[in-house]
């Protein structure tokens, strides 16, 4: 069977190198050949679309470095679980743009955290136009894998998720299906909304290995259908009607790797996430030595995700993912 090989995607840019969603990271991530990039979106106290993982940004950032914010450190319920620290829904779009970004994992990725405190928070509108400037010069369509975080949470306050995205999406000449556009989600409310806006992309659901999806959960409580459920062959069923693809934990590939094609039988995409190669992200069989920032035998585990058959791959580290994923995926 023929088949190309999986779309390899910057997860976050190329974290593994630096500093996650900065600028630093998305343009080593466009230099070394990525197909698409992934942002993950959250949102201002005004409105602005910014690219950070998680709205709390204590982690990511050196705001507790700025005496002027330190009344603003709180606790919040955020889909379900308590997080204590600084919110970007709490903060203006020009206050945070005095924010700098910084490693997340530094014990684990010190190279990366030796580019700690360089570049400030991006928005969804700058790397947009990055994106778009970067196929221009290569000549190559470069596509951005969109994943709207907390839909339910920034609902619940007010935000008009859906249409701020929409809005951004056209005035940045990301909506028509002329650049190749993905939208994600954990919730996939969102999905349709942003669906219903008009948004020409493929729309691509995101399961975990665990649990239930936040939006289903807020409407129905604990009767909510788990993401097991999601992944049986009636769930299958429904989601091929709905969305255009999924995108699975690596964990749930690597244990059943028959569910990517019970959803191609469907007609449903499927990615997986995250390809990465220190042990401590491994499973215990692909890891080699007690340290877990060492890499362990990644190229294994990644040889059972391209067997598997999957459309697409989050990488941290993009070289080795357009190296592998290149040369494990060639048309066949």
């Amino acid at each position: 069977m023929s088949r190309r090989r999986p779309l390899v995607i910057g997860h976050r840019g190329a974290p593994g190198y630096r500093p996650e969603h900065s600028l630093a990271s998305y343009e080593l991530a466009l230099d070394l050949g990525v197909d698409a990039v992934e942002p993950d979106v959250v949102f201002s106290k005004d409105g602005v679309a910014v690219i950070r993982h998680e709205n709390e940004i204590g982690s990511t950032t050196d705001v507790a470095d700025h005496p002027e914010f330190a009344s603003r450190r709180v606790t919040k319920k955020v889909d379900g679980a308590e997080h204590t620290g600084w919110f970007v829904e709490d903060f203006t779009w020009d206050e945070l743009a005095t924010l700098r970004c910084r490693e997340r994992l530094p014990l684990l990725r010190a190279r990366s955290a030796a580019f700690d405190a360089r570049h400030p928070i991006m928005r969804l509108r700058d790397l947009l136009d990055l994106v778009t400037a970067a196929g221009e010069r290569e000549g190559r369509a470069i596509g951005v894998v969109l994943e709207v975080k907390h839909a339910t949470y920034f609902g619940s306050l007010g935000y008009d998720v859906a249409g701020l995205l929409a809005t951004e999406l056209r005035d940045a000449g990301w909506s028509s299906g002329g650049r190749p556009l993905v939208i994600e989600s954990f919730e996939q409310r969102i999905l349709q909304r942003m669906r219903d806006r008009g948004i020409r992309a493929s729309y691509i659901y995101l399961l975990e290995a665990e649990g239930s999806a936040v939006d289903l959960v807020a409407a129905q409580g604990a009767g909510a259908l788990t993401y097991a459920d999601q992944l049986t062959a009636s769930g299958l069923d429904r989601l091929a009607r709905e969305v255009d693809g999924i995108s699975l934990d690596k964990r749930i590939v690597l244990e059943d790797p028959g569910i990517v094609a019970d959803a191609h039988r469907r007609g449903l995409h499927v990615y997986t996430w995250t390809c990465r190669p220190e042990n401590a992200f491994l499973s215990p069989e692909f890891q080699r030595g007690p340290d877990a920032a060492s890499f362990g035998d990644w190229e294994g585990e990644w040889q059972r995700v391209v067997d598997a058959g999957v459309d697409g791959v989050f990488v941290d580290h993009p070289d080795l993912g357009v190296a592998f994923f290149g040369r494990s995926g060639t048309d066949r």
